[in-house]
C-alpha cells in the first residue's frame, strides 16, 4: 500500500508533466518532420541519397553516443541542469540548422542537434521519477509523457509538410524555437532540482568505442561509390569497435551498459525486436516521402497528409495492443506484430514494382496503413516487456540499455536500406530497401516467435520456470 502523503496536487502534477512532456514532444517531432522535408533538403543542399541518410544519421549517432555520458552527468551535475544545458544546445543547434547555407554545415548543426536531445531526453527522464515519489502518480505522469511522444510521432510528418510547403524547409527547425524557450522559462519554475554526485561514473572509453562502431558501419554502408573492400573494411572495423565495446562493458567493475542484460534468451528476443521494428518500420518512414514523390508524385504538403497512414496508428492502436498482449502472450502478440509489419513492407515492394498507376496507389497507402497498425502494436510493447523480463534490480540499466539498442538500430536500418537504394529517379530503385525491411521485420518474427516466453511473466517468474 503506498503513502498517498507522497502525491502532489492535480494541477501541480498535470503542470509538470505538461512541461517535462513537452521535451520529449520536441525530440520526436524533430526526428520525424524532419523525414518529409528530406527532398526539399536534398534539393536546396545538393545531397544524394547517403547525404539524405546523413541528415537523419548524425542526429541519431550523436543522440546514441552521448545518451552513454548523459546518464553520468546528469545524476552528477543535477538533472535540472543538465535538461536545461540540453536545451540551449538543442536551440542554438536548430537555428544552425536552419540558418545552414551548405550540407556539411547542416550535419554539423545535426551533430550537435544530438548531442543536446540526449541531455534533454535523459534530464526530463530523471526528473520525472524525482518529481513523483509516489509510485502510481509516477506511472500516470509516464504514461502521459508516452502518449504526448505518440501525437509527436503521428502529427510529426504532416506538419512538418505543411511548415516545408508553406514556409521552407528551414522552418521545420526554426518551429523549435519557441518550444525550446518555453522550456528555459517554464522547468526552472515548475521542477526542482535533483542530483546524485555519487552517481555512475563517466566511462569515456566506451562512449568512444560504441560511437566509433556505429559511425564506421554507416559510413561503410552509405559509401555507395567505394570500392567494395574499402566498404568491407569499414564494416569490419565497426564490427571489431563493437566487440571491444562488449568486452570492455562486460569486464568494467560499474559498466554503463551492461551486456548481461540480454544474456538470457527472452532479452536476446527483446533485442532483437527492437532492431527488426526499426528495419520494418521507423528507417521505412525515413524513405517514403521521397518514394512518395518519385512514384506517386506529389508534393511535400501531400507526402505529409499521406504519412498519416504510417504514423495515425501510433495514436489510435496502442490501446488495443495492451489488450491483446494481455490475452494473447507475448510470443503470440509480437508474432503477429511484426507479421503485420513485413506484410505492409511486401505490400510496399508490390507498389514500386508496378507499372499500373492505380494498383501502386492502392498498394502505397495499404502498406503504409500496414506498417503502421503492425508498429503501433508493437512499439509501446517492447518497452514493457524488456522491463518486465529483467530483475528489478536491472530496471534502470534495462531501460537505458533498450533507449541505446533503439536508437544504434534505427541509425543502422536507415544506413543499411540508404545501401539498397541506388537512386531516387525510378519507382523500382525502392524495391529493394523495402524487401530488406520485410526481411527485418521477419527477423522480428523469428525472435519473437522462437525466444520470447508464451506467456507474460515477470523475471522472478521467468528464472523459476527456466530452473
Amino acid at each position: 500500500m503506498h503513502d498517498r502523503s507522497s502525491e502532489i496536487a492535480p494541477q501541480r502534477s498535470n503542470l509538470i508533466t505538461f512541461v517535462l512532456g513537452l521535451g520529449a514532444f520536441l525530440i520526436l517531432f524533430d526526428v520525424t518532420s524532419v523525414v518529409v522535408a528530406m527532398p526539399g533538403i536534398a534539393g536546396d543542399l545538393g545531397f544524394a541519397v547517403a547525404g539524405s541518410a546523413w541528415v537523419i544519421d548524425a542526429y541519431s549517432l550523436a543522440l546514441t553516443g552521448t545518451l552513454l555520458a548523459s546518464g553520468a552527468l546528469t545524476d552528477r551535475f543535477g538533472r535540472r541542469r543538465a535538461m536545461l544545458g540540453g536545451n540551449i544546445v538543442f536551440l542554438l543547434a536548430s537555428i544552425g540548422c536552419g540558418a545552414a547555407a551548405s550540407g556539411p554545415l547542416l550535419l554539423a548543426a545535426r551533430v550537435l542537434q544530438g548531442i543536446g536531445a540526449a541531455f534533454l531526453s535523459t534530464g526530463a527522464a530523471a526528473l520525472v521519477a524525482g518529481a513523483f515519489p509516489h509510485p502510481p502518480q509516477r506511472a500516470r505522469a509516464f504514461g502521459t509523457i508516452g502518449m504526448i511522444s505518440g501525437v509527436a510521432m503521428a502529427l510529426g510528418p504532416t506538419l512538418g509538410g505543411l511548415l516545408a510547403a508553406w514556409f521552407g524547409w528551414r522552418w521545420i527547425f526554426y518551429t523549435n524555437i519557441p518550444f525550446c524557450l518555453t522550456l528555459a522559462f517554464a522547468v526552472p519554475r515548475v521542477v526542482a532540482e535533483t542530483h546524485e554526485p555519487g552517481g555512475r561514473p563517466l566511462d569515456p572509453p566506451g562512449i568512444v568505442l560504441l560511437t566509433l562502431s556505429l559511425g564506421l558501419a554507416i559510413d561503410a554502408l552509405l559509401r555507395h561509390d567505394a570500392a567494395l573492400s574499402l566498404r568491407a573494411a569499414g564494416l569490419i572495423a565497426s564490427a571489431a569497435a563493437a566487440s571491444a565495446f562488449v568486452w570492455q562493458q562486460w569486464r568494467s567493475l560499474n559498466p554503463v551498459l551492461d551486456p548481461r542484460v540480454f544474456a538470457a534468451a527472452p532479452m536476446i528476443g527483446v533485442g532483437a525486436s527492437l532492431t527488426a521494428i526499426q528495419f520494418g518500420y521507423w528507417a521505412v518512414l525515413v524513405y517514403l516521402p521521397l518514394f512518395l514523390s518519385t512514384g506517386v508524385h506529389v508534393s511535400m504538403e501531400a507526402a505529409g497528409v499521406a504519412l498519416l497512414a504510417a504514423t495515425l496508428p501510433m495514436l489510435l492502436v496502442p490501446l488495443l495492443g495492451g489488450r491483446f498482449v494481455t490475452q494473447w502472450g507475448w510470443r503470440r502478440f509480437f508474432t503477429v506484430a511484426f507479421g503485420i509489419i513485413a506484410s505492409g513492407d511486401a505490400l510496399l515492394v508490390i507498389a514500386a514494382l508496378s507499372a499500373d498507376a492505380a494498383l501502386r496507389s492502392i498498394a502505397t497507402i495499404a502498406g503504409m496503413l500496414t506498417i503502421g497498425i503492425g508498429a503501433a502494436l508493437a512499439n509501446p510493447q517492447l518497452g514493457s516487456v524488456a522491463l518486465a523480463l529483467a530483475p528489478p534490480a536491472q530496471a534502470g540499466m534495462t531501460s537505458a540499455m533498450t533507449m541505446i539498442v533503439r536508437q544504434a538500430g534505427f541509425a543502422i536500418s536507415i544506413a543499411a536500406l540508404g545501401a539498397t537504394l541506388a537512386t531516387t529517379d525510378s519507382m523500382s530503385a525502392f524495391a529493394p530497401p523495402f524487401v530488406l525491411a520485410a526481411f527485418g521485420a521477419i527477423a522480428g518474427v523469428v525472435a519473437a516467435a522462437t525466444l520470447f516466453p508464451a506467456a507474460e511473466t515477470s523475471a522472478s517468474e521467468s528464472g523459476t520456470r527456466q530452473e
